[in-house]
């Protein structure tokens, strides 16, 4: 039944985003209503403030409503082609305002989720199980690159920094883990 029901709720975030591509404003609406709430989080997370956090969220969807016509269904599910969009937003912001960012990533507030509907939680937490046991099968250093990366929002010359290896070495852990990702992603499909 989960399965079933997470199945629709991706196919109707889908159909969503195809019909903000064709400039439709109520899909535009729709897709806000379903996506605002996790998108929110992650720019709050990567910026640490919550002003900014909304800033760059208003960004993310100018964004979304200029490219959503160019997203590829068979390359990546809706949530995770927003999300991306959303990270690099965020991590923009926070390379322009490098300065005045004082605090650390890990001291940001955890982003309060105002009332999820059971659709989308549904959603997450079948997408969240499945992508968790795919990280599960990958080597450890490409996984921890790849949580340190997309979870925390760190860029790959922060990883390298971290981990003490050459930012080509980052890149390339990140790249081969998300070329096993999809492919583990796309065979519970």
């Amino acid at each position: 039944m989960r399965r079933t029901a997470s199945d629709t709720a991706r196919a109707h975030l889908a159909a969503t985003l195809i019909a903000t591509g064709s400039e439709d404003r109520a899909a535009f609406h729709e897709l806000y209503r379903l996506t605002s709430a996790k998108l929110f989080g992650i720019t709050l997370r990567i910026c640490g403030d919550r002003q900014a956090a909304e800033d760059v969220l208003h960004d993310v969807y100018l964004v979304i409503w200029r490219r959503a016509g160019g997203w590829e269904p068979g390359r990546a599910s809706p949530i995770s082609w927003l999300a991306t969009i959303a990270r690099n937003k965020a991590i923009d912001w926070r390379r322009a305002n490098a300065a005045r960012f004082a605090g650390r990533l890990e001291d940001a507030p955890e982003p309060v989720d105002p009332a999820p509907d059971a659709e989308a939680m549904l959603v997450e937490e079948g997408e969240r199980h499945t992508l968790h046991d795919c990280l599960r099968e990958l080597e450890a250093r490409q996984a921890d690159a790849i949580r340190t990366a997309f979870f925390d929002g760190v860029t790959y010359a922060e990883l390298a920094e971290r981990r003490g290896v050459p930012a080509g070495t980052a890149k390339s852990w990140i790249r081969r883990g998300l070329a096993r990702l999809k492919e583990c992603l796309h065979r519970d499909r």
